[in-house]
This record gives C-alpha cells, structure tokens and sequence, in this order.
C-alpha cells in the first residue's frame, strides 16, 4: 500500500522476531503497528498519561493495545477490502487523543498518535474528500484571527432555545465549549523588531507559534523579556516577505492532512535552516509544536535536513535549564516568600520527558514553592474536546485528577500549565487561569 508518512525508521523491525506478528500488507507502516506485542501495558490505571481513554472508560477497547490489534488485522485483510473507511477501525480510532503517552510508557514504544494520523490520512484518500469539520480545524491557523469576531454571535447563538443544538448538529462542535479568546494585536505584528537584546548576545531564534501568536501574545512577549533578561539576542522566527504566517503543521497532521502538513513543515524548515546553520538554538513556546520539529518531522518526508534542526529545538524551559546547566545563566529571579504553584504538564511534555527541565527552572526562583499535579491528559487534546461527539468524554477526562485538584488549589496559588489546550480546558472545567512558565519568570524578574 502506499502510505502518506515515512516509516522506513521502521524497515527493519521484526526481523528474526518470533512474537512481531507483523501484518501481511502495509510495509513499515504494518511493522510500527506490531511495535505493539500485547504486554497491556496501557491497561493500566496510575500515574502517567496512557491511556486516558482506558483510564475513563475502563474498556480495553479503548486502549492502544485494541487499537494496534484492529489496525494489524486491518492491514492483514480482516476487516473486508475497504478497512479504512469502515466502522470497526475508526471505532478503534475514536477516542484516540494522540497524547505521545503510548511512545513513551509502552515499554515498546508503540507510537499510537502517528499510527492513527496515517489510519486518517488513508479514510480521506479511500472516500475522497476530507470532512467539513475536519479541514476547519485543520487550517486553523489560516483563520484564527476570524475567532475575534466570532466569540460574541457564538454565545449569543448557542444561548438561545433550541438554537445550540442545531449548530451543534450542523458544525459538530461542541455548543458547550467555549471558542478561544483572541487577543487585540498578535505577537507578530508587522511592526514587531525581527530581534530583541543587545548585540553581542547570545543568539537564539524563538519560534512563535500560532497560538502564542493569536490567542496569548503575553507569553511571547515574556519569553523575549526573560531571554533578554539572561543575556541573549533573540531572532523572531519569520517567514519570507510577503508569505503566510509559518506553522508548524501540527493542526494539519493531526486531522490526517499529511501533503498539508509537509507543506507547512517545509516553510518552517526553509525560514529555521540558515538560523540553525549560524548555530542558534531553536526556542519553542507550545509544547506540541516545538516538539513536533524533534519528533514528527522525522516521518514526513523533508530529507536530511530535519536531523540539525531536530537537534537544535527546545522548550523555553528546556532552554533555561541548559544554560543554568552551563552556568550561563544570569537570571536573578524572585517572587514574595510563600508563594505557591501547581504545575500542570503537557502531554507532550511528560512524553518526551520534559518536566524535569520545569522542575529545575522553577526552582531557581526564590520564594516560590511548586509542586506538580499528578494527573493525565487534560482531555481538550487539540481538537478533541471541541467535537460535539467527544465534549462529554473530555471532561471525563478533566475530571479524573485535574479539575479536582485545579479546584482545590488556595485562590493566590499560581497554576502553571505551558499547554494552550490545556490552560483553555482548565478554564473551561474550573472557571481558573493557568498561565506559561515563561509569564511566571517575567514576573520573578519583576519583583522587587
């Protein structure tokens, strides 16, 4: 079959491997799915991600084991000559929410997320066309800054009898969820200074992603405060003149719009080449886009130069941790004794093993007491939470650590939480408001 992401990092699983059980069609894309050897591991409940639909449901039809078995007898011709388009697949699929947890606790590393993004990417060229809702939220990013003028007639609408439902019915989104705020003025404004910081600084390039861009600016803005603080030359990551703004291609791959996907990662890769070739570090602010560029990118497609690239990109806070690493950092950072904060972890970020690099750097602010909510997938997981048919399943997922302990935290505690979805799900779920580690430094420069 012919597949719409690389596998080839796969080609040589199973070989000699009496339990791989590898499929009879599907190439490598059937190999990554018999990563998956059944040791259940994802049926589990306890600390972690995976695997938030099997800790709500308690179904093991739910969980990344099921999934890779249907997948596997999918491609082994089980499930009839059109497998991709019928229900007993996209059943196994559905309450997937690509969180990485499977990539990270499967003691085999079954990569779940990319597995059903391809399983996507097969049903829209199998029926040919892409849904409505589906290529909405997949372009987000073109029309985001629609959402501005959109909030008011979206509650308005939704409020009214019988009205909610309809739209509901109509757009499949969730009449229950609010829409995101978009702020005034975007981070890259026209006018914005392409770098920030004394000459001489270390240089570093910050991308800017499209939520940090629309929907809170103030985060980037603190970032360049805080990076400008500790002594570096801040390059904004920007497109060509003339050209869209860069994104990553993170909403288009994980509707299963792969071609879209590369598109976008290729621009990105285009504006990022010559800042890492100057040796420049690459800054992300939101942890599914910046740590799409160490993980994803390797599977679309884009040849050897999302190796360098790959290697230079970290989280703001991975960033910060490595410079006090190095003792270059200059930060001298401090809130009033007592303060005290939760931290809620991003998917992604507990995945790629991020939030020791959160713990470190939050130490190093005096006066500030942390500690980290132990919880799973916030349950908003992009899109997921704005589908009308998953809402309810959402919150369920909210519900089972986080929003009880959003809830019980003191009203001066902080609440950390570096992921956009995850600080609109809070405010949704516990009417609170988290904020990004790098407002939290801003303000530590701040203080007296």
């Amino acid at each position: 079959m012919q597949t719409e992401l690389d596998w080839s990092a796969y080609d040589s699983y199973g070989a000699g491997d009496a339990y791989a059980q590898l499929p009879a069609q599907g190439g490598s894309f059937g190999k990554a799915a018999s990563v998956c050897i059944g040791n259940r591991q994802c049926q589990r409940d306890g600390n972690g991600v995976m695997c938030p639909s099997f800790r709500v449901t308690g179904d093991p039809v739910h969980s990344t084991f099921h999934r890779a078995q249907t997948l596997k007898a999918a491609l082994n011709g089980e499930l009839g000559t059109h497998p991709f388009v019928g229900a007993e697949l996209a059943a196994a699929m559905d309450l997937c929410v690509g969180c990485k947890g499977c990539k990270r606790e499967c003691p085999n590393g079954t990569d779940m997320a990319l597995l059903r993004t391809e399983a996507r990417a097969q049903r829209w060229r199998a029926q040919g066309r892409v849904p409505l809702r589906e290529r909405l939220f997949a372009t987000l990013p073109r029309w985001l800054g629609l959402m501005r003028w959109l909030q008011r007639p979206w509650q308005l609408a939704t409020a009214v009898p019988g009205m909610g439902a309809l739209i509901e019915r109509v757009s499949g989104i969730a009449r229950r969820r609010s829409l995101p705020r978009i702020a005034a003025r975007p981070f890259l404004a026209p006018h914005t200074l392409p770098a920030y910081g004394a000459e001489g600084g270390r240089e570093v390039a910050l991308l800017v992603d499209t939520f940090s861009n629309r929907i809170d600016p103030a985060i980037a803005e603190a970032a360049v405060d805080v990076l400008v603080a500790a002594g570096c030359r801040v390059h904004v990551v920007r497109p060509a003149a003339g050209e869209a703004p860069l994104c990553c291609g993170r909403t288009w791959l994980s509707q299963g719009l792969v071609a879209d996907a590369r598109r976008e990662a290729g621009r990105l890769l285009d504006a990022l080449a010559p800042l890492v070739e100057r040796g420049m570090p690459v800054i992300g602010l939101e942890p599914s886009c910046l740590l799409m560029l160490r993980d994803e990118y390797h599977a679309l497609g884009l040849g050897e130069r999302v190796a360098p690239v790959a290697k230079a990109a970290l989280l703001f806070e991975e960033f910060i941790a490595r410079e006090h690493d190095a003792k270059r950092l200059a930060l001298d950072l401090q809130l009033p004794p007592g303060t005290r904060a939760a931290v809620h972890g991003h998917c992604h970020q507990k995945a790629f093993g991020a939030m020791k690099a959160m713990r470190k750097v939050l130490g190093l602010v005096r006066g500030l007491d942390s500690h980290s909510i132990e919880s799973g997938c916030c349950g908003m997981a992009g899109s997921f939470g704005f589908e009308a048919e998953h809402h309810d399943m959402s919150m369920r997922m909210a519900e089972l650590a986080l929003l009880p302990a959003v809830r019980a935290l003191d009203a001066d505690a902080l609440l950390i939480a570096n992921g956009s979805s995850c600080r609109h799900q809070i405010r949704d779920g516990a009417q609170r408001e988290g904020e990004h580690i790098a407002c939290v430094l801003q303000r530590a420069l701040r203080a007296p």
